[in-house]
């Protein structure tokens, strides 16, 4: 049983999502931001049902690909889209769109050859030390955004022209940051902005996930508090998280095929696997195990492919047999849409929806 739903050998292994928690956590985020602009990033996990969770409290959404704005569109026809990403081909850079996210002069030059309308942000990626991130997309050479010089040019290409209006700028440039982290990033974009004359500012996400210890959550209300203490008047500051909405309100569920002892090492091999949930492989680390198992000697939990990567925790303390269900927490998001989904050709999960919000 999970939540108010009675899961049968037959559909393991299942994503099941509990979309009350969802609506509980993401009111509570709505609720933090005051009127700082709630953009979700899509490509954390696109599911249907999480988005119609999420509607109510976002301001928009963030893409990051024709096919994620394809998605969001059919979804929710007249909710603002920022358009992001890298490497836009031109069908996406001629996207009608709320904002596009330029990330080169040579991106913008394309659009402008185009001739038609768009209101932009410029990707700026600032040469800031960024301590602790998990991930980092800017302070320094990366493949994402601009420097300051490309800034510079593609202000001037924008001059004399009136098509492609110069809304402000978009500064995404770390992940795994906490609260206080996030606001010493944003007083540096914040004082950035004000020095080109800008007003609407991008801080992008990166909020702290914390796998080894779920209950350690961001600090939302110190964040919002924050950025409301920053912020000038007239100032429109906009956020884009993505993993640290949905993570919470997913559980990866699947059943023990066998347990085996190699070189002293015990061994669990569950059904499905990395193909499924990649998030382990991925950042190097265990996928919380959900509570109630016995305790019992360390056992590595793996997966059903013919890799030894397909690891979905190490050494964990609990007892283990044929037949038993294991329950992975944290898989709300870069879970089951960032998977090698293919790979040996074994079933896709099952997928449930628990506990909808009233």
């Amino acid at each position: 049983m999970i939540g108010d739903h009675e899961v049968t050998a037959a559909e393991f292994p299942a994503f099941v999502y509990d979309l009350r928690e969802l609506d509980a956590h993401v009111a509570a985020v709505r609720d933090a931001l005051g009127d700082v602009e709630l953009y979700y990033a899509v490509k954390a996990n696109p599911d249907p049902e999480l988005l119609r969770v999420l509607s109510p409290y976002v301001d928009g959404w963030e893409v990051a690909s024709g096919g994620e704005l394809a998605h969001v569109r059919g979804l929710f026809p007249d909710a603002p889209v920022a358009l992001g990403g890298p490497g836009k081909t031109d069908a996406e850079i001629s996207s009608e769109v709320f904002r596009l996210h330029v990330e080169s002069p040579g991106e913008l030059r394309r659009l402008l050859a185009t001739g038609r309308k768009a209101d932009v942000l410029l990707r700026v990626n600032l040469d800031l030390p960024i301590e602790g991130a998990s991930l980092a997309m800017g302070g320094g050479a990366t493949p994402f955004g601009m420097d300051p010089a490309g800034i510079d040019e593609c202000i001037a290409l924008l001059g004399g022209q009136e098509a492609v209006r110069l809304r402000g700028i978009h500064a995404h440039l770390a992940s795994g940051l906490n609260a206080a982290q996030m606001l010493d990033l944003a007083a540096a974009v914040l004082e950035y902005a004000r020095s080109l004359g800008v007003s609407e500012i991008n801080l992008g996400g990166g909020m702290a996930v914390s796998y080894a210890d779920p209950s350690e959550r961001f600090d939302w209300r110190t964040y919002g508090e924050g950025l409301a203490h920053l912020r000038r008047p007239g100032e429109v500051l906009r956020i884009e998280p993505g993993r640290s909405m949905t993570v919470y309100c997913g559980r990866y569920v699947t059943q023990v095929i066998d347990v085996k002892r190699v070189h002293g090492e015990l061994f669990a091999i569950v059904t499905g696997g990395t193909h499924h949930i990649r998030t382990p492989a991925t950042k190097g680390h265990s996928q919380p195990v959900a509570a109630g198992l016995p305790p019992g000697e360390p056992i590595t939990i793996v997966g059903q492919l013919c890799t030894p990567k397909d690891t979905l925790a190490r050494h964990v303390p609990v007892s283990l047999t044929r037949g038993d269900v294991v329950e992975f927490t944290m898989a709300g998001a870069y879970a089951w849409n960032i998977s090698h989904h293919d790979f040996l050709m074994h079933p896709k999960p099952h997928f449930r929806y628990i506990n909808s919000p009233m």
